[in-house]
């Protein structure tokens, strides 16, 4: 059963809660959305977000290097219940399961005036800004996309800090695909079967490790990355046209 989310309509854009589910069933609907999305480009229709939990799942791009980032052997990784997946999302590799949140906008970029970059930051800020409205202070980092927690920005190692959000995507004539996942609650030690999105000694965190007892609920964190999105997709919308 599909859960629409409020959603503020001036934007054109609804939120969509698929609950829990496969990467592969998700994939295709996404797919099927962004097709449908570039098909009817004219009409203007309604731009999606898709929020999801995935059941266990490590999922490798097709960067060449991305599948030596595997660490786990295939008895260890179906000893946890843990598939994997190949993906034509941009980055490396990833790991995703419950207690994850995992957005994914399909967008016409060009609608809303947006470049690739801009929208990389767009999901990095709705991630930055959720994590904030719980008590919880993320960043960026000068040289990896996504959302860090403690160190400095353009650190390594642990002064580089802790990733909270993961960011991938692909973009077919400026709709955009996959997206953005944020740790709420999920097994951290599913992460020790791979080197999180390729970078060694970057490890990763949860809004439930940083809070501990005062973790929120997914709904909770649905709400607030919903408002959070359409927040940072409208300054940077309003950004960019400027700028042009």
């Amino acid at each position: 059963m599909q859960a629409q989310i409020p959603f503020d309509p001036t934007l054109d854009l609804e939120a969509i809660d698929l609950g829990r589910m496969a990467y592969a069933e998700a994939l295709a609907i996404q797919r099927a959305e962004q097709e449908s999305l570039i098909a009817s480009r004219p009409a203007r229709r309604r731009m999606k977000m898709f929020l999801v939990e995935h059941d266990p799942v490590v999922t490798i791009s097709r960067r060449p290097e991305a599948r030596a980032h595997l660490l786990a052997t295939p008895a260890r990784l179906a000893a946890r219940g843990i598939a994997v997946a190949e993906t034509d999302r941009g980055g490396d590799i990833t790991y995703h399961g419950p207690g994850q949140l995992v957005v994914y906008p399909i967008l016409d970029l060009e609608r809303l005036g947006l470049r690739i970059h801009p929208y990389v930051r767009v999901l990095e800020e709705a991630a930055i800004l959720t994590c904030a409205q719980f008590g919880v202070i993320a960043r960026r980092d000068k040289g990896c996309t996504g959302a860090w927690v403690g160190g400095s920005e353009g650190g390594t190692g642990e002064s580089g800090g802790h990733k909270i959000a993961a960011i991938g995507v692909r973009v077919s004539r400026w709709v955009s695909l996959h997206g953005v996942a944020l740790n709420v609650d999920p097994d951290l030690t599913h992460f020790d079967t791979i080197v999180p999105c390729g970078l060694q000694d970057r490890p990763v965190t949860s809004l439930a490790r940083e809070l501990q007892s005062r973790v929120p609920s997914m709904d909770l964190v649905k709400s607030a990355f919903v408002r959070a999105l359409a927040h940072a997709i409208t300054q940077e919308s309003l950004q960019s046209r400027q700028v042009l």
